[in-house]
C-alpha cells in the first residue's frame, strides 16, 4: 500500500502545468427539482505557456442528485474561442498537440481537454478542444485560431 501512495505522489509531480480555469458565467437549461439544474457553463483560461492568450470554453454540466455529487457524465459538446489579449509571448518551446487545460466530465472514465497546435507556415496558434473516454472517445470537437501579430491595445 505504501508503495502504491509513493507512486501516485511521483505521477501527481510528474503531470503537466495546466491551466485552471475561472467560471464567467452560466445558463440553466432544464430544471431539476432536487439538485442543481442542467446547464450551460462559460469558463476562461490563460494558456500556460503562451502570454497574452485567453480561451473561452462553453460546456454543458448535468445537474440533478447526480450531477450535484460529482457522479453525473457531462455531455461531449464544447464550444472554443481563444483570443489575443496582451503582446504574445512564448514562456519555453511549445510542442503540437500539447495539452493546455483539462478537466474530468465523469468520476473516473472521461475528460475534456483542449490541445495547442503552432502552425508555422501562418504564423498562427491553434487550439482544438475534444472529450475522450477510458475505451471510446469522442468525434465531437472544436477548434479555433490566432494568428500571431504585434499587439497594438
Amino acid at each position: 500500500m505504501r508503495l502504491l501512495k509513493q507512486a501516485l505522489a511521483l505521477a501527481i509531480l510528474a503531470l503537466p502545468v495546466l491551466a485552471g480555469a475561472e467560471e464567467i458565467g452560466q445558463v440553466s437549461t432544464v430544471f431539476k427539482f432536487v439538485g442543481p439544474n442542467d446547464r450551460i457553463v462559460v469558463e476562461a483560461f490563460d494558456d500556460p505557456k503562451v502570454e497574452g492568450v485567453t480561451c473561452y470554453l462553453s460546456r454543458a454540466k448535468t445537474g440533478g442528485v447526480k450531477g450535484g455529487l460529482g457522479l453525473a457524465e457531462d455531455r461531449a459538446e464544447a464550444s472554443i474561442a481563444c483570443r489575443q489579449v496582451g503582446p504574445i509571448n512564448f514562456k519555453g518551446e511549445l510542442k503540437d498537440g500539447e495539452e493546455v487545460f483539462k478537466e474530468r466530465t465523469s468520476l473516473v472514465f472521461k475528460t475534456m481537454q483542449v490541445v495547442r497546435f503552432l502552425d508555422k507556415k501562418r504564423n498562427t496558434l491553434v487550439y482544438l478542444v475534444y472529450s475522450d473516454r477510458m475505451i471510446e472517445g469522442s468525434p465531437q470537437n472544436a477548434v479555433t485560431a490566432i494568428p500571431i501579430l504585434p499587439w497594438s491595445p
